[in-house]
């Protein structure tokens, strides 16, 4: 088995993303999820709050020195005692099976200690005294297709100076096949795949206790020609282009509509990482607009370690040191890295024509 200088890390962090799988799997059973609406028109729901209190607790337990950037803050808790209460609940209620996996953990012992580990997450992003090593966290990235038992995630990265070191998402829907779809369900508990830096990817079945065996995931095919391209995207994209992104696909002689057709964005990048598709672009509707970090650092890993390239639309490098959003990269371009170019020559085509 291959040794890395991160395995207290990839250990803790696969534990935590799996109870707070487990947690999430709970609430989906529930009529009402305990929803509301943020600013951006999003649901979030308890399954968001009572994961991130729950990774946070377990990361920051372990490495109490690390940064950790979550999606939420407590400030809907605490202005609302039923969801507050419910949350708890789910928090704190929700174990893994084996106890010496669930020792490496740990668990709120007050409502205060929760919401303070939530706004653990809502801290600034430290881009001022490196070195530093920074957790990222999505507790349930696609919430509103988790809430139509559709396909999520669970995604945690370890950043170290600017550099994606660690990837790990959860997705408690996701059966081993090639077919990933937002309704084919896995009949268990879904699996989890993993990334480390200069060491490859693997995927393994989540499970209620102790972490279970996993295999490499097969690197991607490096093809030659555009018509080889099988794109992922969404039809319900608020912040692309999707006019642009089909003049690209046929410009390059792909098939569209895209291939796989998946709303989380994390869940792009593990329809690649398991064959579904082999690449994306996102090509934003306002200039101003930048993806968070939460919604790519890990997922970008992934499929880098299996022979994707992954920049912004300019072909410049993502850097995943410049705060809460990835900062300096307009657009995204991911593909397998023989064809990488084309594309980004596809996609200043495409938009230039459409300006």
């Amino acid at each position: 088995m291959t040794t890395h200088p991160y395995s207290k890390e990839l250990l803790i962090g696969s534990l935590a993303v799996q109870r707070a799988a487990v947690l999430t799997k709970k609430l989906l059973s529930a009529v009402d999820k305990g929803h509301l609406d943020k600013s951006d028109d999003t649901p979030v729901t308890i399954a968001d709050f009572a994961a991130q209190a729950s990774i946070i607790a377990a990361i920051h337990n372990a490495f109490p020195s690390d940064s950790i950037i979550g999606e939420e803050d407590s400030t809907a808790l605490r202005e609302n005692a039923a969801l507050f209460n419910r949350t708890w609940d789910l928090a704190t209620s929700t174990h893994l099976d084996d106890p010496t996996s669930e020792s490496h953990l740990h668990t709120p012992t007050t409502k205060e200690e929760m919401l303070d580990l939530i706004d653990l997450g809502a801290q600034p992003f430290p881009t001022d005294k490196p070195p530093h090593r920074v957790w990222t966290l999505d507790p349930v990235d696609g919430t509103a297709t988790f809430i139509n038992g559709q396909q999520y995630a669970v995604c945690l990265s370890l950043i170290e100076n600017g550099k994606q070191v660690l990837g790990l998402l959860a997705c408690p829907n996701l059966p081993d096949t090639t077919n990933v779809h937002e309704d084919n369900i896995d009949p268990g508990h879904g699996h989890l795949l993993t990334a480390v830096s200069g060491h490859g990817a693997r995927i393994q079945p989540l499970g209620t206790g102790a972490l279970l065996p996993s295999r490499n995931l097969s690197r991607v095919q490096q093809i030659s020609t555009g018509n080889e391209l099988r794109f992922v995207d969404t039809s319900f994209s608020p912040s692309g282009r999707l006019d642009v992104h089909a003049a690209v696909a046929g410009s390059l002689g792909a098939p569209w509509p895209a291939t796989v057709d998946i709303w989380s964005a994390q869940m792009r990048y593990v329809a690649i990482a398991m064959g579904a598709c082999n690449a994306f672009v996102k090509v934003p509707k306002k200039e101003t607009y930048r993806s968070k970090i939460w919604d790519h650092s890990g997922g970008m890993l992934l499929v880098q370690e299996l022979g994707c390239k992954v920049t912004d639309m300019a072909g410049g490098e993502v850097d995943c040191g410049r705060g809460r959003t990835l900062e300096g990269c307009y657009g995204m371009v991911v593909a397998p890295e023989s064809v990488h170019g084309i594309i980004l020559e596809a996609v200043g085509k495409a938009r230039a024509a459409k300006a």
